[in-house]
């Protein structure tokens, strides 16, 4: 029973982010650093958590992603992870939106702004 549950919940959370990209897919143009920290928080953190210890994603505190180079994580945001409910966020984040949200979630930073 749990495990229809969570399949359902994933399901209709790839349903609401796919009804929902096209709207987003032309708006790939660089964002400031509040908004990014605001775009970890609440659609990172809807699957990852609000403080990243998981959730429907894995966690994505420092000691856990430490293994990972910025590279390798900027990677799976631009590309997300097929067969997951990580999408690929190349159509609203720029380059160097990927490689800031990176950078924050190898160093902590930005859970320091969630505490």
């Amino acid at each position: 029973m749990a495990r229809r549950m969570g399949d359902r919940f994933r399901y209709l959370l790839l349903m609401v982010v796919l009804t929902l990209w096209p709207a987003f897919a032309h708006s790939a143009e660089k964002k400031t650093e509040a908004e990014l920290r605001n775009f970890v928080v609440q659609d990172c953190g809807s699957c990852h958590g609000l403080t990243f210890k998981g959730g429907l994603g894995p966690p994505l505190r420092p000691s856990d992603i430490e293994q990972l180079p910025v590279a390798a994580i900027e990677a799976i945001i631009r590309e997300g992870v097929p067969g997951t409910a990580m999408p690929p966020w190349k159509a609203l984040l720029t380059d160097d939106d990927m490689a800031w949200i990176s950078r924050q979630l190898k160093s902590g930073a930005l859970l320091e702004k969630t505490r």
